[in-house]
C-alpha cells in the first residue's frame, strides 16, 4: 500500500470513528469520550501490526513503507481527542500517571523521524533496531497499563464495558505471548 493511500485510509477511519461516537452518544462529552476510546482501539490495532510483524516487509503490506508515520498519525489524532476530552470534561490530570504516557508519545513521534534518518543513511541499522525494541516494548507496556486498572476497577468513568476491557487486556497480553517465543527462538538460533 502506498503511503498516501495509508494516510487517506487512516484519516477516513478516524473520521468514521468520530461519527460513530456522535451517532451512539450524541454531540456531548460522552460522545467525545467514545470517539477518543474508539480512536485508541484503532491505534492499538495499528500498533499490534507493528509489534507482531516478523520483519519489516510484513508491516509494509499492511501499513505502507512508513508504518511508524501511520501509527504516529493515528495516535496523534487520538492524543488530540484525549486532550480535548480531558479539558472539556474538567478531568483532573494526575502527573505521575501521565509520565509514562508522555514518554510513550515521545517515542511514537520520534520513530518516524528516526525511520526517515535511517532511510537517508543518517542513522545506523543497528541503532534503529535498538530503538524499535525500546519503542515496541515501552509502548506495549503503556497499552498494558492502560487496561489493567480498568479491569481491576480502579478507574471510574473511563467508558466502555468491563468485558471490553478484559478482552483488550487479554489481547495485549496475548500479543506479548505471541512475540516472546519468536524472539527467544531467534536468539537460540544464533
Amino acid at each position: 500500500m502506498t503511503f498516501r493511500n495509508a494516510v487517506f485510509i487512516c484519516i477516513i477511519v478516524e473520521v468514521s470513528l468520530g461519527a460513530l461516537g456522535v451517532i451512539n452518544y450524541g454531540w456531548s462529552i460522552e460522545g467525545l469520550q467514545a470517539t477518543t476510546r474508539y480512536s485508541g482501539r484503532f491505534s492499538l490495532l495499528l500498533f499490534s501490526i507493528i509489534f507482531l510483524a516478523n520483519r519489516p516487509a510484513d508491516i509494509y503490506s499492511w501499513l505502507s513503507k512508513k508504518p511508524f508515520h501511520i501509527f504516529a498519525l493515528a495516535h496523534g489524532i487520538h492524543l488530540l481527542e484525549l486532550l480535548t476530552f480531558l479539558y472539556l470534561s474538567g478531568t483532573d490530570i494526575i502527573p505521575y500517571r501521565i509520565a509514562g504516557g508522555f514518554v510513550a508519545y515521545l517515542l511514537i513521534f520520534l520513530m518516524p523521524i528516526l525511520a526517515d534518518r535511517l532511510e537517508q543513511g543518517r542513522f545506523s541499522e543497528k541503532e534503529f533496531s535498538i530503538m524499535i525494541i525500546v519503542f515496541q516494548y515501552f509502548v506495549w507496556g503503556i497499552f498494558f497499563l492502560t487496561y489493567l486498572p480498568r479491569v481491576r476497577g480502579l478507574l471510574p468513568n473511563v467508558g466502555g464495558s468491563y468485558l471490553e476491557h478484559v478482552v483488550l487486556l487479554g489481547w495485549i497480553s496475548l500479543m506479548l505471548g505471541m512475540k516472546l517465543p519468536r524472539v527467544m527462538f531467534k536468539r537460540k538460533m544464533r
